[in-house]
Parts: structure tokens; C-alpha cells; sequence
């Protein structure tokens, strides 16, 4: 009987040992948030002994990965693309939930004369005006190629059109291989040797909703989940919005 109990023990300090093991993250993610998601990673590591790789992506791309059979434990990207991969199966639906919101900013080379873009027919001739103008492949790219034909500037636009993908467009503006930038708020801000002129119109302005979504093939569902409960906690609300985003939970 005590040997039973010796066995049985020894079996229930085994299976918490397992439960407690470190694990690592694999996340991809859209770069949107990067900043404020970074800057909540290690205390998140010290505090569970878990480490967090993410992959740092454009939306079109993660895309690609992941339908080509491409895993990760948990993926962050806007709404509508956690929708598609859960009809792909790729994406457990029951994990789908929000988790910040940004609407599209402007940026400029540091010191540049900023031009009025309080309105929508301000900001329109602002980018009439403009020598170059650059925006991402990303959901606020998508969004302004339908905003610049709402707008009936898209002929005028095209030739002095520059559109980035694998770095931020205030990259491009930093260079002063484009006049104006445009892409999500925090992503403008990242660049800090730009200046940040403003947000897009309200009349005009488009608001992503970025979703976490944990893959069928998740290795460490407990350990994702931990992760999460960090990056929507309490505390993490001034950090995101320190850096231009909303919390959408």
C-alpha cells in the first residue's frame, strides 16, 4: 500500500513538473503593435520562466506562411484575417478575440513645413501637393488604395506612389525617399527621427481591429494563454496606449 502511494505521488509530482515546464512561444505577428508588445516581453519571461519568439511580419505575408501549412503557437493580426484562417482551419475559433485598435497616421521628415490636414479636402490636397507618398502593404495600405479613389486622386497619385513592404514607411520618409508616409499610428511613431503629423480625418479615418488567434497546431495551449492574459491585462492598457493604440478587449 505505501509503495502505491510512493508511485502515485511520485506520478502527481511528474505530471505538475510537466504542467510548470518552460515553454517557448512561437507567435507571428503584424508589426503594428510591435513596440508596446516588446516592451511587455520580458518581465512576462521572468515572471514564468516562458520565452516568447515572434516573427515580425507584413499581413500579406503571414498569410502566404500560413496557408502553405506554416504553424505558430499564436497569431496576431487584424480582424478579418483571423476570421479567413479560421475558415482555413487553421485557427482554433474559440480563441478569436480582440485586442488593439489603430487608426492610419501621417508622417513626414523631421522638421518639414507640416501641411493642414484637419479635413478630408485639406488632406487630399496635401497629397496633391506632395512630391512622393508612401503607404504599406499592410490593412491600412489596403484601406487607403480605396480612400485615394473615394477621394478621386488616384491617377494623379499614381506616378509618386511608393508602396513598402518588409520595413516602416517612416523609414522610407526618414530617407527622404518619400515625402509623405502613411501607415497605422504606432507604426509611424516607431520611427522617431520622423515627425508625426496627425491622424487621418475622423470623417475619413479607418480603425483596425488586430485579433489574437491560437493555431490548431499550438504546442503549449496554457503557456499561449499566459501570454495573452500579460499583453490584455490591466497594467498593459497604458503601455499600448503610450504608443498609439486602443485596447479593443
Amino acid at each position: 500500500m505505501k509503495q502505491v502511494i510512493k508511485i502515485t505521488l511520485f506520478l502527481n509530482l511528474l505530471l505538475l513538473g510537466l504542467n510548470t515546464m518552460a515553454a517557448d512561444i512561437k507567435v507571428i505577428s503584424s508589426v503594428a503593435f510591435k513596440d508596446a508588445y516588446l516592451s511587455m516581453q520580458p518581465g512576462f519571461e521572468k515572471a514564468t520562466g516562458h520565452t516568447v519568439t515572434t516573427l515580425w511580419l507584413p499581413t500579406v505575408e503571414i498569410m502566404s506562411r500560413l496557408k502553405s501549412g506554416e504553424s505558430a503557437d499564436l497569431v496576431i493580426i487584424a480582424t478579418n484575417g483571423i476570421e479567413e484562417l479560421i475558415r482555413l482551419g487553421k485557427i482554433d475559433p474559440s480563441s478569436a478575440r480582440p485586442y488593439v485598435k489603430s487608426g492610419i497616421g501621417i508622417g513626414m521628415q523631421r522638421g518639414s513645413v507640416k501641411p493642414d490636414i484637419g479635413t478630408p479636402q485639406a488632406l487630399k490636397q496635401a497629397l496633391l501637393n506632395a512630391k512622393s507618398v508612401a503607404y504599406s502593404t499592410g490593412p491600412s495600405g489596403v484601406y487607403l488604395v480605396s480612400l485615394f479613389e473615394k477621394l478621386g486622386i488616384t491617377q494623379a497619385l499614381a506616378p509618386k506612389l511608393k508602396i513598402i513592404q518588409g520595413e516602416p514607411v517612416g523609414a522610407v520618409v526618414e530617407r527622404g525617399e518619400a515625402e509623405i508616409g502613411l501607415q497605422q499610428i504606432p507604426e509611424i511613431l516607431s520611427v522617431p527621427a520622423i515627425d508625426y503629423v496627425g491622424p487621418l480625418p475622423a470623417a475619413i479615418q479607418s480603425i483596425t481591429v488586430f485579433s489574437f488567434g491560437v493555431h490548431q497546431k499550438v504546442s503549449d495551449r496554457n503557456a499561449v494563454e499566459a501570454w495573452i492574459k500579460t499583453l490584455t491585462s490591466k497594467e498593459a492598457i497604458a503601455t499600448i496606449q503610450k504608443h498609439g493604440l486602443d485596447p479593443a478587449w
